[in-house]
Formats: C-alpha cells, sequence, structure tokens
C-alpha cells in the first residue's frame, strides 16, 4: 500500500489518506464540506484559479493556505 499524501492545511500538517493517491484540489474542498463559491485556496504560496482545481493535483508537502468567506451582516 502507498503512503497517504501529506499537506500542510492552514499550519496544520494533514494526511490525506481518505482521498487516495491523486487528490486534486475539488476533491480537497468537496471533502472538507466547502461550497466551492465560498473559498479561495493558494497552493504553495500561489492562488489556485477555481478554473482549475479539478485538474490541480496535491502532492506531499504542498502547503494549503484555505479561506472560507461567510456571509451575513446587519
Amino acid at each position: 500500500m502507498s503512503e497517504p499524501i501529506v499537506v500542510t492545511l492552514n499550519g496544520s500538517e494533514r494526511h490525506l489518506t481518505e482521498l487516495g493517491q491523486q487528490p486534486t484540489v475539488a476533491e480537497l474542498i468537496a471533502f472538507l464540506g466547502f461550497r466551492a463559491d465560498r473559498v479561495a485556496l493558494e497552493r504553495n504560496g500561489d492562488i489556485v484559479p477555481r478554473s482549475t482545481w479539478a485538474d490541480t493535483h496535491l502532492i506531499t508537502g504542498d502547503r494549503i493556505e484555505l479561506v472560507h468567506f461567510v456571509g451575513g451582516g446587519c
């Protein structure tokens, strides 16, 4: 059995065993339960455009910063 992909997500190490050997950014967002239209994602210091999420594969050592936008107000 292969080793899981290990990334740093918002400063915490995450083992992505549930996502298989070549997870994409889109799969990570869905796995975490976020709505794609309410999230911005940076990988290794670069913003990843939403249009490329399904084609952008994560690899061990990636540093992911994820920002979830919350609506609301008075």
